[in-house]
C-alpha cells in the first residue's frame, strides 16, 4: 500500500509541475490567441480584405469546411476525429517526457501542435467550418490562420528536435521502467 501512495503522489507531483503549468498557461494563451483572432477576422473581414504590405500580405476572409489547403472539404466529422487521435497522440508523448529541462523544448512544440489543432478542432465544431485570414498574395499561398501558423512552425521544430537535438538514447534511458 505504502508503494501505491508514493506512485499517486510522484504522478500528482508531475501533473503540477512547475513545467507542465507553464505549459497549461501557454496552450491556453495560444488557443485564446487564435480564437481572437478569428472573431476578429470574421467582425471586420467578412466586407473585405485588409493589405498590410501591398503585393505581399493582407487580411482576406475565407470560411474553409476542409484541411490545410482546402483539402478534404465537407469532411468535418472525418477531420474531428482525426484532431481527436492526434491530440491523444499529443497527450501520450507530453506526459511521457521526463518533466527536466532538457526536454522543455520538445514539450513547448507539443504545447503549441495541441494549442493550433484545438484552434481548428473547435471552429469546426461551433461553424462547421475553419475561419481563415493571412494571406501571402507575393506567392498566390493559400489563406490560412493562427492555428496553422502554430501547428507548422511547431512541425518544423519537432523535426529539428528529433533530427538534431536529441537522439535515441535520449528517451531510452527514461523508458526503461
Amino acid at each position: 500500500m505504502n508503494r501505491n501512495s508514493n506512485a499517486n503522489n510522484n504522478n500528482r507531483r508531475i501533473l503540477i509541475s512547475k513545467t507542465n503549468i507553464i505549459c497549461i498557461i501557454m496552450f491556453v494563451l495560444l488557443t485564446f490567441m487564435d480564437q481572437f483572432s478569428k472573431q476578429l477576422a470574421f467582425r471586420f473581414l467578412r466586407d473585405g480584405s485588409i493589405e498590410l504590405i501591398p503585393g505581399v500580405l493582407e487580411l482576406r476572409y475565407l470560411e474553409n469546411k476542409g484541411a490545410a489547403w482546402g483539402i478534404l472539404q465537407n469532411q468535418t466529422w472525418f477531420l474531428i476525429a482525426v484532431t481527436f487521435i492526434v491530440l491523444g497522440v499529443i497527450a501520450y508523448f507530453f506526459f511521457r517526457l521526463p518533466d527536466t529541462k532538457r526536454f522543455l523544448l520538445l514539450r513547448l512544440c507539443l504545447v503549441m501542435l495541441a494549442s493550433g489543432a484545438i484552434g481548428n478542432f473547435l471552429d469546426r465544431i461551433i461553424n462547421h467550418y475553419v475561419i481563415d485570414f493571412i494571406y501571402f498574395s507575393l506567392i498566390n499561398f493559400p489563406i490560412f490562420n493562427f492555428a496553422d501558423c502554430l501547428v507548422c512552425i511547431s512541425a518544423a521544430m519537432l523535426l529539428f528536435c528529433l533530427f538534431f537535438k536529441y537522439k535515441e538514447n535520449d528517451f531510452s534511458r527514461y523508458n526503461e521502467n
